[in-house]
């Protein structure tokens, strides 16, 4: 076994292989960039290299600075994470010259499965059932235009080294194609240094399964079936599962057989994963492999018992696996969703900044259920815009899928971040929509039910009930607190009242209070609600049991009454008095500032162009600006007609938040 490992590679997929090296007694020395100089990955490992600029093309995917640093650190393997490098033959035939194990497969199946277009040839090659496309390289734009026609819209443009959603995109009509192709182009070149494009035909309402493989190099390949990963937007996943709430036991055991047989037949070892498009009569489709460890790879392991990146590692020593496909059976039910610094509020733009609270919930493993977070960030620390949105990933595991779900809405709930925007809300807002709870699910998920974007999660009559009952017993705690404040004059005390009035989600209900030293009993429109909890005023997590049901929600103080975060939905809670809440009545709402002639920043980030100029006209739709952050291009298009007056910045330029871009004519 490896005495010392280097991971080339940074955030939270370096802080998990960390974890089980530490737990094999391997010795692990971490690198990093400017950028992340003070991150998580550095602070874990046993040691830290630097290797250039936060610029990933100047760092991390640069092969040679990363060489420099194992021969520093005297490693004798190197896991590559996912990303980054995770699936350069070049980097892996390095390795071998430099007598450097490579924790992944060898570098002719990283070559043959690695790169999308030869890997679809492959297993056309092989008989597997693929989706129709071009599978040349495209010269211009142009070109991509006339294949798109050639095999049909809607098509998908994918970086031929893609992974992550990063240089994809979905064209319906010639100017989609023109347009997609350049910014997938710019896109692949930027994430993985590497432009090729191909094209093939969109299934619409998929379904994407896919199945995960384990190879050793003594002739043994098993899957660890399938993960259901259909909730995506852009391209990229949002929340795992698994197993799939569609698959049948037939269905999944052809699906895995035919990714071994894949596996097998270009002598692939360590752990990757064959991708599906399945559609509703359970037909499945090739679509690629990913000759590395998934991102999702938590919840495979929480209903199968395998440590995935243990066994890559005793793989790459040379061990046998410890285990034959029989062995391998599903345990109960995962679910994963993933922690975005995007702001949902935005139309899912990145977010940057300090994370002045990052609380996850406690990390639990019980026979019951299991809760696990993994995450490359601290409380206090940096967001980048240099690489990839994702903070955490948080799992929760139960054994059905129903509980499964009711653990991560509880979770998602208790997961405390401020200081930039992120997604929490909108992964609460789908673990309550009916349609996830149900398992009637596709890749279109996001798009079809949240049409015009994330506003926030509307909740439903009893639980406004019950969350109106909760703040009516939180500001009795803190009326209470408030009326024995030092300094009162004798025989003046303060008494607080039974009678409150709660304002909540446009709805005003009138309560009558009840406490004693269990708890408080609200009446609320006739109906009593218990509520008991050792929330304190103050504390800004509150874990609640109302009627022997638990909530939880996040609290901050506001005049007159709070805020409160729960189950996707941002709430403003007024309670008052009988008399504070007539005069409430009269106060006038403060109106934001007019902001439609000009176009603004939606994100941090670069300006990579500027597509018209000052006095010309634009039509609704027109591209006026792009933006590039966090990896991904961003088109900012023009929301109705006008004439340009002003252009403020330059390409280059980097932004701030609501910075003006340009200003237009009245």
């Amino acid at each position: 076994m490896f005495k010392k490992i280097l991971i080339a590679n940074r955030g939270e997929i370096a802080c998990r292989v960390i974890k089980t090296a530490r737990k094999m007694g391997i010795t692990t020395v971490a690198v990093y960039s400017d950028a992340d100089r003070h991150a998580l990955h550095v602070q874990m490992a046993d040691e830290a290299i630097h290797i250039g600029p936060a610029p990933a093309n100047q760092s991390y995917i640069v092969i040679e600075r990363v060489m420099d640093a194992i021969r520093q650190s005297g490693a004798e393997a190197v896991h590559p994470g996912y990303g980054f490098l995770s699936e350069n033959m070049k980097f892996a035939e390095a390795l071998a010259a430099e007598g450097v194990a490579f924790i992944g497969p060898p570098a002719n199946a990283i070559e043959a499965m690695g790169d999308k277009i030869t890997s679809k040839k492959l297993a056309q090659e092989a008989g597997v059932s693929t989706v129709p496309g071009y599978m040349g390289l495209i010269a211009d734009a142009e070109e991509a235009v006339k294949i798109s026609n050639e095999v049909g819209y809607p098509v998908m443009i994918k970086a031929s080294a893609g992974g992550g959603g990063k240089g994809m995109r979905i064209a319906w009509n010639d100017e989609e194609a023109r347009e997609g192709f350049q910014s997938s182009k710019n896109e692949a070149a930027s994430s993985f240094g590497d432009d090729r494009i191909f094209i093939e035909k969109f299934v619409t309402q998929p379904r994407h399964i896919e199945i995960q493989v384990l190879a050793d190099s003594h002739g043994n390949t098993v899957y660890l079936h399938e993960r259901e990963c259909s909730i995506q937007r852009r391209n990229q996943k949002v929340i795992e599962e698994a197993p799939s709430p569609f698959l049948d036991a037939d269905t999944r055991r052809a699906m895995g057989e035919q990714a071994c047989a894949l596996a097998s037949a270009v002598g692939y070892t360590s752990a990757g994963t064959v991708e599906f498009i399945v559609d509703g009569d359970r037909n499945f489709y090739f679509l690629e492999m990913n000759t590395r460890l998934q991102v999702e790879h938590p919840v495979t392991e929480l209903i199968t018992g395998v440590d995935l990146v243990e066994q890559m590692i005793r793989v790459a020593a040379g061990e046998k696996l410890p285990f034959v496909q029989s062995d391998l059976k599903i345990n109960g039910w995962a679910i994963e969703s993933r922690l975005y610094a995007e702001d949902p509020y935005r139309n899912f733009l990145p977010s940057i900044g300090r994370l002045t609270r990052y609380r996850p919930p406690a990390e639990v493993v019980e026979p019951t259920r299991a809760v696990r977070n993994d995450t490359g960030v601290y409380e206090g620390g940096e967001i980048s815009m240099y690489y990839d949105p994702m903070i955490a990933k948080l799992c929760t595991w139960a054994p059905t899928r129903e509980a499964a779900v009711q653990e991560m809405r509880l979770a998602l709930d208790e997961f405390e971040v401020e200081g930039i925007g992120h997604n929490l809300p909108f992964l609460s807002a789908v673990m309550d929509h009916p349609r996830f709870a149900s398992g009637n699910i596709t890749t279109a998920f996001i798009a079809e039910e949240y049409p015009d974007g994330f506003e926030g999660a509307t909740l439903p009559d009893d639980l406004l009930a019950r969350t109106a009952a909760c703040a009516c017993a939180m500001n009795r705690m803190a009326e209470i607190r408030r009326a024995r404040v030092s300094g009162r004059m004798d025989n003046h005390e303060r008494v607080v009242g039974t009678d409150w009035v709660v304002s909540l989600g446009g709805k005003t209900c009138q309560t009558i209070i009840q406490a004693d030293r269990e708890g408080a009993t609200v009446t609320l429109d006739g109906s009593d609600y218990r509520v008991t909890s050792d929330w304190r005023p103050g504390q800004p997590l509150a874990r609640l049991m109302v009627n022997g049901t638990p909530l939880v929600m996040k609290v901050a103080r506001q005049p007159g009454g709070y805020r409160l975060r729960l189950r996707g939905a941002d709430l403003k809670v007024r309670v008052f008095s009988p008399r504070q809440a007539e005069l409430a009545a009269l106060m006038p709402e403060k109106q934001p500032p007019d902001t439609s002639k000009l176009l603004l920043c939606p994100m941090p980030g670069m300006v990579m162009s500027i597509a018209v100029e000052e006095g010309q006209e634009v039509y609704e739709g027109q591209p006026l600006a792009t933006i590039e952050a966090m990896k991904m291009e961003n088109i900012l298009r023009a929301e109705r007609k006008g004439v340009v007056a002003k252009i403020n910045v330059a390409a280059g330029a980097s932004l701030a938040v609501d910075e003006i871009i340009m200003e237009f004519e009245g």
